[in-house]
């Protein structure tokens, strides 16, 4: 059984999607069609930048769900693929849940675009500059980075957010705590803690107020059932309910990203090949959760024909 996985934010880089849309129509159309829907010259950031306006989470997490759709539409338009037929399950990290939903065509491209630079406006409006901060714990499984971030509270919000692999643990909320977890890291058995270069404590309860305005707009937003079952990060199951896929979203906001628990059951379910589109992020993780698995990345038009031989 396969799986198609989408990364989610910290894989964007200035250039992304240059090389797929000088090669091919379809991934031009692809990104005409997000700026089109955001009345944003979006493709222009990725390509020229400047990084700084990149690495806007509004302009990120479109950005990023883009550049994957884009590389799948390649696939699907000039190699004759089918995520139906090739794939059992998709799933994606964090803001890659919702590039999952479309690919899966749950979401329609403008929708998920206009959902992701929403979701991008609301976590960085739901916490002043400054207030909040992410750590990614190295050498830490979920059992220390919970120890720590319980000790490192002290009555601010410090939780884990993202369980990502067993070697990799990363916790968010107010900077104050965050900064007491990064110092305290060696008393928990942590090789090291380092502060993540993000503007705003994603995935912790101080997004409260970002959880309530996606909550809003997916009620608003048109959903299909997907084409295949979508793995839910705060889940770690598949879910393939219109109504449920857009609880688990907005739970998503304030909820930890259950990534280590998703690719187990993932594996524990069958899946032995798992593939990466539009990003070189998750494979890693992937290999550490799952070390038989199967792992392919599909970032580049070289990338996209090898895949295309071997599905």
């Amino acid at each position: 059984m396969r799986a198609f996985l989408f990364p989610g934010q910290g894989s964007q880089s200035v250039g992304m999607g240059k090389a797929l849309a000088d090669a091919s129509g379809a991934a031009r159309e692809l990104f005409q069609e997000v700026d089109e829907a955001l009345s944003q010259h979006l493709f222009r950031i990725m390509v020229e930048g400047p990084d700084s306006d990149l690495t806007l989470t509004e302009n990120a997490q479109p950005a990023i769900m883009a550049n994957a759709i884009a590389t799948l539409r390649v696939m699907q338009k000039e190699g004759g693929f089918s995520l139906a037929d090739k794939g059992d399950y998709v799933a994606g990290h964090s803001l890659g849940e919702y590039s999952a939903l479309c690919a899966a065509e749950a979401f329609d491209i403008g929708t998920t675009a206009r959902l992701l630079k929403l979701r991008g406006q609301a976590m960085q409006a739901a916490v002043p500059v400054g207030e909040g901060a992410m750590a990614a714990l190295l050498g830490a499984d979920i059992d220390k980075a919970q120890a720590l971030a319980d000790a490192a509270a002290q009555g601010e919000v410090c939780t884990v957010a993202n369980d990502n692999d067993p070697t990799q643990v990363v916790i968010s909320g107010h900077r104050g705590a965050i900064e007491r977890a990064v110092a305290m890291v060696k008393d928990h058995g942590i090789k090291r803690g380092v502060l993540l270069p993000v503007s705003a404590p994603f995935h912790c309860p101080l997004m409260q107020p970002a959880a309530e305005a996606m909550e809003t707009a997916l009620g608003k937003a048109a959903i299909n059932a997907p084409l295949l079952p979508v793995y839910a990060n705060v889940l770690a199951a598949p879910v393939a309910d219109g109504e449920e896929i857009k609880a688990r979203l907005v739970e998503q906001v304030t909820g930890r990203v259950r990534w280590r628990e998703s690719v187990t059951a993932m594996w524990d379910a069958g899946v032995t090949d798992f593939v990466e589109v539009g990003g070189k992020v998750l494979g890693p993780m992937v290999k550490r959760i799952a070390p038989d698995a199967t792992v392919r990345s599909i970032v580049t038009m070289d990338d996209i024909e090898g895949a295309l031989a071997a599905f």
